[in-house]
């Protein structure tokens, strides 16, 4: 990363791109309801296939980075990506939609285990570079609903996807032209666990999957339904698509600040410290969220983002501080095809749920309830001093 200043740049902008392609069909739908005469619970599920493609393509996308390239699989995950928009914005059929975004998860899914573990070779500094980095995705998750909301009130919704695709293809240029390939990776350990017994990382292993698993869900089904959570619960602020990305944006620009305070106490304090009011603080702002209206329900808003996006790099460094240097792309891609696998749950969860009761009620109460899951496994998840000690073991 210190031998190419560009580097960590363009995999911070690379994070930016890969949310906001993903997120920006969930506004976006808004507009196609009306002109093809379908429902919002109708066509949210044409997104299913990409976000199964997000999550279950990280695995060979991990194993690729490891074994082959991190560098050249950048270089695939800009140039696919910014294609397989391009391509959306020309579908003339939802089922050609469902493809297109299918693609984009697919190429998509190439970010989380190759890039993350591109920027964790400093375990100094780790939970800084991992809270700056999940700015940048959070970062692009506001502007998806700008850009969509803005593109799709000027121009069409196809502009909101024709112009990321080619910001895409541009970035791939220009990663090419900057950034020189580093060459192979430095295998530096033996094993998968760092200096830990199999009993500790089994049980590493089972808490991390059980917030991964909620944490997922939690984080998929909140963004996704944010822009019409907002469009029927704050009506009067949200009258144009530009009005309700605009305020999607600031929520999630907020919500994004969680990340620089978190990333850096990483450094600094037991995980298990963080882990465990972070969850309590979802728990009791899901709950709240289910019955908030108006303003209220633009405040609860806020401090839920902030937790659940509290929530994401802690999740990174237990990857990252336990386990070695050559094996991290399979160890991320394992975690994000299980976040992003399950996480695509959330599509239908709450296109059934909001058909079946007419609102976000249940919706919140039962994301509330996996939240309560993750609060519970973080409880066992082991003190710093027990882990230094077996670390000092293993010297």
């Amino acid at each position: 990363m210190k031998a190419n200043p560009w580097m960590l740049s363009f995999i911070n902008i690379g994070h930016a791109l890969d949310h906001l392609a993903m997120l920006i069909f969930p506004t976006v739908v808004l507009a196609l309801s009306r002109e093809l005469n379908q429902s919002y619970a109708e066509l949210l599920p044409l997104t299913v296939g990409g976000f199964i493609a997000f999550g279950a393509c990280s695995i060979p996308a991990g194993y690729l980075g490891d074994r082959w390239s991190r560098y050249k699989m950048l270089v695939v995950f800009f140039f696919g990506i910014g294609v397989m928009l391009l391509l959306t914005g020309c579908a003339q059929t939802p089922w050609q939609i469902a493809l297109g975004l299918t693609g984009v998860g697919l190429f998509g899914a190439i970010y989380h285990p190759v890039a993350t573990a591109m920027i964790i070779t400093d375990p100094a500094r780790m939970g800084y570079v991992l809270g700056v980095n999940g700015l940048w995705g959070n970062l692009g998750l506001a502007f998806a609903a700008i850009i969509a909301g803005g593109l799709m009130d000027w121009l069409g919704w196809r502009w909101a996807f024709y112009v990321p695709g080619v910001i895409c293809l541009a970035c791939g240029v220009a990663f090419i032209v900057l950034v020189q390939d580093p060459g192979p990776i430095k295998k530096t350990g033996k094993k998968l666990g760092l200096h830990m017994d199999f009993g500790t990382v089994l049980r590493i292993v089972g808490i991390l999957l059980v917030a991964t698993i909620c944490g997922g869900i939690i984080f998929n089904a909140t963004t996704i339904a944010m822009p019409k959570v907002f469009d029927e619960r704050l009506r009067g602020l949200t009258e144009t698509g530009m009005g309700l990305g605009l305020l999607v944006a600031l929520v999630y620009c907020i919500g994004a600040l969680a990340q620089l305070v978190v990333g850096p106490l990483i450094d600094k304090v037991d995980l298990r410290r963080l882990l465990i009011p972070i969850a309590a603080a979802q728990v009791g702002l899901l709950w709240l969220a289910g019955a908030s209206q108006g303003w209220m329900m633009l405040g609860v808003a806020i401090l839920l983002m902030l937790a659940v996006f509290g929530q994401i790099p802690l999740n990174d460094a237990i990857v990252g501080r336990y386990t070695a240097d050559e094996y991290r792309s399979r160890v991320f891609a394992i975690r994000y095809v299980v976040t992003l696998g399950v996480a695509s749950f959330a599509v239908p969860l709450i296109a059934y749920l909001h058909r079946t009761t007419g609102g976000f009620e249940q919706v919140f109460r039962v994301l509330a309830v996996f939240a309560l899951f993750t609060l519970i496994a973080s409880c066992f998840f082991p003190s710093r001093a027990a882990l230094q000690a077996q670390h000092a073991q293993g010297h």
